[in-house]
């Protein structure tokens, strides 16, 4: 594209929006994709662990790359050692099940998590228990921010009494968390969906400034995490070499390539937004930026029709753009909405390289061609060399650098060999290696297995400043006060959403998209595996034992469930594992739309696209209200998988 003269891309992404850009004015770093204290400190240093919002047994399964697994084998370790986790969930996750006897599990109302850690934080400043020397020498900000805390700023002193009418969780219970907190090397471990949530931004900062009050950051076992779910983090970093990516030697001139003169990004949640409001204003991280005029998209290995929210909302934005391209191995919900659709190859018709584990970079492993490309399918690589040549003359030959993939993999292979080289690690010549069809170990690293994030910080936090504009953890942050956000401002702040508990009415339910057990987002849903986990032929929605029976539903059941947004159909299972007033039907299913209705159960045509605050403006989609009812209608047939008519 840039060939062409440029293209307007996106800007972070679907998982981590709302943190990737307030992290960094608090810590400096974007914090959700960085490595952890590792496991081995864990193990043996931290006396309490905190899962926040998080199933490690469930999303361990994930990575950029290729997981190593090795996460799943220290929680089995933190199971056997007896130390007590405490699980902050409205729902019942298998980890927490998993856990059993050590477990304590603390359900509180969805979206209520920034109540309850200010209930917590309220408590320990009460008894005395914050530490004032770590917020003294290694923060800015707590002073404003204790004004609020107390309620000296506002008038609503945020106590364990004023958070247990809003989360629903005893106020016994959150002075016991402090007090537990307090007097244990505590690690609080946080997930992700706490941030897919209106006002996002809060929670992982207010998590930050609850860890900060403790004083333990920085300790080993001691502080938070982000991705101790996720790709195994906290997994020690191996020492070797490390596959790079492919080369973007290629400027382009987006601004230019933009008929409003515009800009060369958009948050990827907004794309909606974009394509309703070509030319229109917005603010975004500080800056007022501007929506390009969008008239032809290309998308490429991604679902928008599945994890982008308000899907009826989204298939008539889509109709705006004079063409839209997809590259697809599958027909996907995005390939069916499709002007052309390019059949690309899977792993399977392909030769790559991958390494194991974004954090512990610990295999890299050949990727050896299985099958020949089907039909007419073919790689990436390929469609975008031809499709640089029709942009400009020559153009194949600057974007493949004169390599073809076999070509490039041993270019990547050889970079790696030389960093292992220069660590002392010996790794076979590309040729063998290839040969040989086996993955390669990195060392492991002494050094590394006794990482502490933040250790260099508290160590010396002048000579190891943090990236913020005071060098230390920012509680309170001058740069956001003179962005002057109302829906983000300059301290963690508790901002009820406009879809919770405290705006339902007696008939409504809170929707929890989480991710589900057994795919990847929207990826095996028309697979055999699928009769696994389906309910009624349909994605299963999970409903409390109480509700189910004021509404008339049984297990196993056909579910309607509906709001202004759309409606799904979903299969009903009936349990005591989720809090009242809650249901949870898990994002990916791939929408299969008929007269309005979803007769596959996809959560996002009930969610709300809208942005997590003006600051990230991230995806939002664990903030919503539903209605339900037993479906009394013929079931009408599934055709989410079906091939649609093609005009070659």
């Amino acid at each position: 594209m840039n060939l062409a003269g440029g293209y307007s891309g996106h800007s972070g992404d679907y998982s981590t929006g709302a943190a990737q850009v307030i992290m960094p004015h608090v810590v400096g770093s974007v914090e959700v994709y960085e490595q952890q204290t590792s496991w081995p400190l864990i193990l043996e240093n931290s006396q309490v662990v905190v899962l926040w919002g998080m199933n490690p047994l469930n999303t361990l399964k994930i990575a950029w790359s290729s997981t190593d697994e090795q996460g799943l084998e220290y929680f089995h370790q933190l199971k056997k050692s007896g130390k007590p986790v405490i699980a902050i969930d409205p729902i019942r996750s298998e980890t927490i099940d998993f856990f059993g006897d050590n477990a304590t599990w603390i359900a509180p109302n969805m979206g209520t998590d920034v109540a309850l850690m200010l209930g917590i934080a309220h408590t320990l400043m009460v008894q005395g228990k914050h530490d004032k020397a770590f917020l003294e020498k290694y923060t800015t900000g707590y002073p404003q921010f204790e004004e609020y805390l107390t309620g000296k700023s506002d008038n609503t002193p945020k106590s364990a009494a004023w958070a247990a009418e809003i989360t629903g969780v005893p106020e016994a219970q959150i002075v016991k968390l402090a007090e537990l907190m307090a007097a244990n090397r505590t690690m609080l471990m946080a997930g992700w969906g706490i941030q897919r949530q209106q006002y996002g931004e809060q929670k992982h900062w207010m998590l930050v400034t609850l860890a900060a009050m403790l004083g333990q950051i920085g300790t080993p076992g001691g502080g938070f995490g982000f991705s101790y779910h996720y790709s195994n983090g906290g997994n020690p970093t191996r020492v070797g070499g490390v596959l790079p990516e492919m080369s973007a030697a290629i400027a382009g001139q987006a601004s230019e390539a933009a008929d409003d003169g515009g800009m060369t990004a958009i948050p990827v949640a907004r794309i909606v937004d974009a394509l309703e409001n070509p030319g229109g204003k917005y603010q975004h991280n500080g800056k007022e930026q501007t929506y390009p005029n969008i008239k032809m998209i290309w998308w490429a290995g991604g679902g928008n029709f599945t994890h982008h929210q308000d899907t009826n909302r989204l298939i008539k934005a889509w109709q705006k753009p004079e063409m839209i391209v997809v590259s697809e191995c599958y027909w996907t919900a995005a390939a069916k909405h499709a002007d052309i659709v390019l059949p690309i190859t899977t792993s399977f018709e392909r030769n790559d390289l991958t390494m194991t584990g974004d954090y512990s970079n610990q295999h890299i492993v050949p990727m050896k061609q299985a099958v020949a490309p089907q039909f007419e399918a073919r790689n990436d690589f390929d469609v975008f060399a031809d499709l640089a040549e029709l942009l400009k003359p020559g153009g194949k030959e600057i974007y493949t650098e004169g390599k073809d993939e076999m070509a490039w993999l041993k270019f990547f292979y050889d970079a790696a060999q030389k960093g292992a080289r220069a660590q002392r690690v010996t790794m076979p010549m590309f040729n063998a290696f290839w040969q040989q069809n086996k993955l390669i170990e990195m060392r492991r690293s002494e050094k590394n297995e006794q990482y502490v994030r933040y250790g260099d910080f508290r160590a010396d936090p002048v000579k190891n400043a943090l990236g913020t504009p005071s060098g230390k953890i920012e509680i309170y942050s001058k740069t956001l006060e003179k962005f002057g956000y109302k829906d983000c401002p300059a301290h963690p702040t508790w901002l009820a959403p406009d879809e919770w508990k405290g705006t339902a009415d007696e008939k409504q339910l809170q929707l929890l998209t989480a991710h589900p057990a057994h795919r990847l987002h929207s990826q095996l849903n028309y697979a055999e595996l699928r009769k696994k986990y389906a309910a009624a032929d349909r994605e299963p929605i999970t409903i409390h034992t109480e509700d189910a029976a004021r509404f008339g539903i049984a297990n196993g059941d056909l579910v309607r469930v509906w709001n202004k947004r759309g409606q799904i159909l979903t299969g009903a299972v009936v349990t005591d594992g989720i809090k009242k007033g809650v249901v949870c039907v898990h994002e990916g299913a791939w929408p299969d739309l008929e007269n309005g209705l979803c007769k596959n159960g996809s959560a996002n045509v009930l969610t709300a696209d809208i942005p997590s605050s003006q600051l990230a403006n991230a995806c939002a989609g664990n903030s919503a209200l539903v209605y339900i009812e037993k479906y009394t209608g013929n079931a009408p047939k599934l055709t989410a998988f079906d091939q649609p008519a093609v005009q070659a």
